[in-house]
């Protein structure tokens, strides 16, 4: 079957928006293909920055032929009813129509047939709308037609557009149309400098193939492998590592049709200067990638820079005019670095009375006192003395809670110095270097970088103390204070970033091994705040709510069932993280068992019972059932299992043995299925019938001891 080549040629495409425009030109093409029956077989797009391309394999010849009817008017209606039945099927006379006996009478059936067209005709249709609608985040007009109506709006002006559409054994065919009067063909172009000719193409092989010969590499994903490659060569040429750089790489790709790798350098004096600025300063500045010393570990004076063209002189010019370049960024940065550290971090805090965090919340100055003293109630929760955490260099609590305090004070002034100004992304980084300087102890310096962690599900979750202290602090506050004054989440907006707050604060804790009452640390950030809320006293638990969310999408990224921490959480009064986590993972397990599964068969079953008879009677089955009123030896049978597993089970919970709980649930499996077989719960006495009733609610009350089965998906 025909293959649809298409390339719409431009001038510079913004590296940032290439992906995204591939796929869109894609998914907009083949979506219109299959609204009109053309059915293909695989696609794919491309883009570098001159050109988007997209290739379609397996397109039929023709739309297939389309068959429909049309149900007219009543055997017998006007005449001005038949006729106009007639012109809209374009039958001749009644006598084409089928009649369709129906309930309500006898009606005209029309049938109406639509021949299908030729697939290049339907392409040269689609495609113009297409390129015309295209949705760029920016686009432009350019020329003598940007004055007119309708004229075309794209990234940067369009200069051709190549439509060809055929099967591989023949010539192709050119689907013909124009846009802004740009009119299709089969001419393209290779490289601006290297090979900038027109070159005639026929389908996507002969096209993918004279660009490469033209000094195009069409496939991001080859340049990107070529850039990766010929960088980490020429780095172990020089007796370097390459530093990789995921989001610089996608980037250069995007910049460059025919990558050329060339190495330069810088003065040593510069490495006095952090690794981070040094990095962020060639990043930003000259998308260029850094390498380093594979002894040592550290920077090295060199870096690998990505050409777009193959110099006569051997990159010579191109690699002085990126060291002049470089060299003046690294200067600023150096002088950036060395100013900062001319004054203290604490100088800078005055500042921070100014600077107002949000109107509703105060400034960064009450920020920062807030969270001093939410870090400095978190330290004694999360102090376990004695415990192999990490709390040896911590001989008492009182140290503890004034480096917490410490930290705390000092984790927002590097917000206010220069090299922080110039590249925000080293923030708290920077502050770890600006406090190491100034003679802070190890601890405090390292809580000025990680108060931030973790930012995402790949990012390190901090495990010294301190840190753990003022991270905890910092998120809390952030959470109850947007809780307090209304600004929380909404669909997938989330301007204040309050859902990764609420993750991190899950991370930290699950991954510290932390007890911590959420409800009470909500409460003593709440009380910290200026701000009256109007329900103040029910933001704790409504925060608690949103954790439970959280914690499903946690778990859930990691493998487990959101239903269970439902299970868990409808219990009420839960808000230990650590336990709600250990509680799920127990019960995840046991579900997993047959034991497990039957019991919860049991379990629900009994639920829907007492459900459904509840309804009917408009009361509760609460109370204890009498033993007088067991009749079957069953019956006795899981009154006694129930009282036993009730009391194993909740002492298990007490003493936080999860799975010594679940295992004493499962000791209920058979006489539930024995119950369940030999009695009939709706006897006929009512007094017999409403003991039994209890008897399935003390299974409900029992089972609660671990977990609300009536929430657990089957």
């Amino acid at each position: 079957m025909p293959d649809l080549l298409l390339e719409l040629f431009s001038e510079e495409i913004p590296a940032r928006m290439q992906a995204k425009a591939a796929d869109d030109l894609r998914r907009l093409v083949t979506d219109k293909l299959v609204a009109e029956g053309l059915v293909y077989e695989g696609a794919k797009a491309f883009a570098t920055p001159r050109r988007l391309a997209l290739t379609v394999h397996g397109i039929p010849a023709r739309q297939p032929d389309l068959k429909t009817e049309r149900r007219g008017p009543k055997v017998g209606a006007p005449d001005a009813a038949v006729q106009g039945f007639l012109k809209a099927t374009g039958l001749k006379s009644l006598d084409e129509a089928k009649i369709q006996r129906d309930p309500k009478g006898d009606f005209y059936i029309g049938l109406i047939e639509k021949p299908g067209r030729p697939a290049v005709d339907v392409l040269a249709e689609i495609l113009p709308v297409i390129i015309r609608t295209f949705p760029w985040p920016k686009s432009m007009r350019w020329g003598a037609r940007s004055d007119k109506p309708g004229s075309l709006n794209w990234v940067r002006p369009l200069h051709a557009i190549t439509a060809t559409f055929g099967i591989e054994t023949e010539e192709p065919d050119v689907v013909k149309f124009a846009v802004d009067g740009i009119e299709s063909g089969q001419t393209t172009y290779g490289h601006r400098f290297l090979a900038p000719a027109a070159i005639n193409v026929r389908r996507f092989e002969d096209y993918d193939a004279k660009l490469l010969a033209a000094k195009v590499v069409l496939d991001p994903d080859r340049r990107k492998d070529a850039i990766l490659t010929d960088a980490k060569q020429l780095a172990f040429a020089q007796g370097f590592d390459l530093v990789e750089d995921q989001n610089l790489l996608d980037e250069v790709a995007g910049l460059v049709e025919w990558p050329v790798v060339l190495m330069g350098s810088f003065e040593q004096e510069f490495l006095a200067t952090p690794a981070e600025v040094i990095r962020a300063t060639i990043r930003n500045n000259q998308k260029c990638f850094v390498v380093s010393d594979p002894k040592t570990g550290k920077l090295a004076n060199r870096f690998i820079l990505v050409a777009n063209i193959e110099a006569t002189d051997g990159g010579k010019t191109i690699i002085a005019g990126n060291e002049r370049v470089i060299r003046a960024r690294l200067s600023d940065a150096k002088f950036f670095y060395e100013t900062d550290l001319k004054t203290k971090l604490e100088e800078r805090l005055p500042k921070f009375e100014q600077i107002v965090f949000h109107e509703k919340l105060g400034t960064q100055a009450e920020r920062i006192k807030r969270i001093e003293r939410l870090a400095a109630e978190i330290a004694p929760l999360i102090y376990k003395k004695g415990e192999a955490w990490r709390y040896s260099e911590y001989p008492d609590l009182a140290d503890l809670v004034s480096k917490a305090k410490r930290a705390a004070h000092l984790a927002k002034a590097d917000l206010l110095t220069e090299v922080v100004g110039e590249f925000p992304e080293v923030q708290g980084l920077m502050g770890r270097y600006y406090a190491l300087a100034q003679g802070e102890d190890a601890s405090v310096a390292a809580a000025c970088e990680e108060h931030y962690k973790p930012q995402g599900p790949a990012d390190r979750v901090p495990t010294d103390p301190v840190s753990v202290a003022v991270a905890l602090a910092d998120k809390l506050d952030t959470l109850v204070g947007f809780w307090a004054i209304n600004e929380k989440p909404t669909g997938s907006k989330d301007p204040y970033a309050l859902r990764r707050a609420a993750l991190g604060v899950i991370r930290l804790i699950a991954e510290n091994t932390l007890r911590l009452s959420l409800m009470t640390v909500a409460a003593s950030a709440l009380a910290g705040l200026s701000v009256q809320a109007a329900e103040a006293e029910k933001i704790p638990s409504d925060l608690l709510a949103f954790f439970a969310d959280r914690l499903k999408v946690q778990l859930r990224e990691q493998g487990a069932r959101h239903d269970l921490v439902d299970a868990v959480f409808a219990l009420g009064g839960q808000d230990d993280l650590l336990m709600i986590v250990r509680r799920v993972e127990a019960l995840g397990k046991f579900l997993e068992t047959d034991d497990g599964k039957n019991l919860l068969a049991g379990i629900k079953r009994a639920s829907n019972i007492l459900g459904i008879e509840e309804k009917k009677d408009k009361r509760s089955f609460d109370g204890a059932p009498d033993a007088a009123l067991y009749g079957l030896s069953e019956e006795k049978a899981l009154a006694k299992a129930i009282g036993e597993v009730s009391a194993e089970a909740s002492a298990a919970v007490a003493r936080e043995d999860f799975a010594a709980a679940m295992s004493a649930m499962a000791k209920l499996r058979p006489p539930v299925d024995a119950f369940f077989e030999k009695v009939r719960v709706n006897d006929d006495d009512p007094k017999v019938r409403e003991n039994r009733l209890k008897l399935l609610n003390e299974i409900r009350s029992a089972t609660r001891a671990v977990a609300d089965f009536s929430k657990i998906q089957d």
